[in-house]
């Protein structure tokens, strides 16, 4: 059964039980108002006798009791007219009786010559309401068919964008790219649309990204085995020297390492299982302890790596996660920076500040500094350069902190990489602490 079949049946089911028991209800009020409407006739019909004399009969002196509801009144037994006289109250008066089992209806009215009672059977006859119960049937079925109508319309309003929804989420299943549902309204079922209509369109964008990515990757992993195959087969004919082509395949095997190094931590910050803690953390011992690891490379590249740590500097992150994204920073740093230059690293509350004297950054390649390879591939036939995922790297470590990261290009040349972490007052506490602990003169 369809989906449009199965919301037009639930829809029908309730609008029919909705039509019968309003039938129901109407007919249960109808009788009641006839009911209502006898008891006042039968009052009515008493208040017209007592003045006009009463029925033929009724003016001599004495208790006169009429059965009304047919033609013309007319007089009960003498029988029945003593019972049902035991039973009335003296003076005028309305009301039910109930005589031989039977319940009637009586209205008495005293006048100068006697008193006049007038009954009618309690029960309501078939024949009395069966206009009114025909006119309700009449309308209810009306009010069924238009119910159902209704149902089917409403039936083909909800299922027609579900059903559209539905095709478009087999399609995307099915690997089509670029799928999206048409949006009419401003309702919950077209917020579903648009919702689905972004889900497709950012994970139309991930595929892509992914595919660049895996195109990325491919290109780079390619290069230096390429390189170590071309050397390792000039070293096997005899065609370079050992000496060198061992450097270079070492050079390309580093390459290599950094590169799929890279690739494992970029994967692990996209499962459950990579924690990264949020707790108070100085971050000038971070950078100590960033520059303390990078010194003997700096020396190497006769390169001057100093740090800027005088006091504490408090941010809330992960000690080792702050670590491992100052040292990638630095490491970019110290590669780009040419012999004689300098890196500084300073940390305030809430940053960490590598900035170098290198070649630095243009104003067009700031805002995608961090993006997967884009400096490697804008820069790589220029200068020596990374795997080209070790800004991208650090971008998300530090995202995954709550933090940014930024770069900018210094006034005086070179590049600046702002790394920034949640602030804290641990600082000031402990120092307010301090204060309080030292002695009174």
């Amino acid at each position: 059964m369809t989906l449009q079949a199965r919301v037009l049946g639930y829809l029908a089911l309730t609008a029919v039980v909705s039509c019968v028991l309003t039938v129901g209800v109407a007919v249960v009020l109808v009788r009641r108002h006839i009911e209502s409407v006898r008891r006042v006739s039968l009052q009515t019909q008493a208040n017209l006798a007592a003045t006009i004399g009463g029925p033929p009969g009724a003016l001599r002196a004495g208790n006169h009791v009429y059965r009304v509801g047919a033609a013309i009144p007319r007089r009960v037994r003498p029988v029945l007219a003593r019972q049902i006289l035991a039973q009335l109250p003296s003076g005028d008066g309305q009301g039910t009786v109930s005589v031989a089992d039977r319940s009637l209806l009586w209205a008495a009215r005293q006048t100068a010559t006697g008193r006049i009672v007038l009954i009618r059977s309690a029960r309501l006859a078939f024949g009395e309401w069966r206009s009114y119960l025909s006119s309700l049937l009449v309308a209810g079925l009306g009010g069924i068919l238009i119910a159902i109508a209704l149902s089917f319309l409403v039936a083909r309003r909800l299922s027609r964008p579900i059903g559209a929804l539905s095709d478009a989420t087999r399609r995307v299943a099915a690997g089509e790219a670029g799928v999206a549902v048409p949006v009419r309204g401003d309702d919950e079922l077209a917020g579903l649309g648009r919702s689905f209509n972004r889900m497709s369109a950012e994970l139309g964008e991930a595929q892509r990204s992914q595919r660049r990515f895996l195109e990325s990757v491919s290109h780079e992993l390619k290069t230096p085995l390429t390189s170590i195959r071309g050397y390792a087969e000039a070293l096997t004919e005899g065609a370079v020297e050992p000496a060198q082509g061992g450097r270079v395949i070492g050079d390309e095997a580093d390459r290599l390492q950094r590169l799929v190094l890279d690739l494992l931590d970029l994967a692990r910050l996209g499962r459950a299982d990579f924690a990264v803690e949020h707790r108070p953390v100085d971050l000038a011992a971070v950078a100590a302890a960033a520059v303390t690891r990078h010194r003997p490379r700096a020396r190497e590249l006769g390169v001057t790596l100093s740090g800027d740590e005088d006091e504490p500097a408090w941010g809330i992150g992960d000690e080792g996660r702050l670590l491992q994204a100052a040292s990638n920073l630095i490491e970019n740093a110290l590669r780009l920076t040419p012999a004689g230059g300098s890196v500084t690293v300073a940390a305030r509350a809430g940053e960490i500040e590598v900035s170098d004297t290198g070649p630095g950054l243009e104003a067009e390649d700031l805002p995608h500094a961090f993006e997967r390879f884009y400096l490697y591939n804008r820069y790589r036939s220029e200068r020596a350069v990374g795997s080209g995922l070790g800004l991208a790297l650090v971008k998300e470590l530090t995202a995954a902190m709550g933090g940014e990261v930024r770069a900018a290009a210094r006034p005086e040349g070179g590049a600046r990489f702002t790394l920034t972490v949640p602030a804290t007052a641990v600082r000031r506490r402990q120092r307010a602490r301090t204060d309080a602990s030292r002695p009174c003169a």
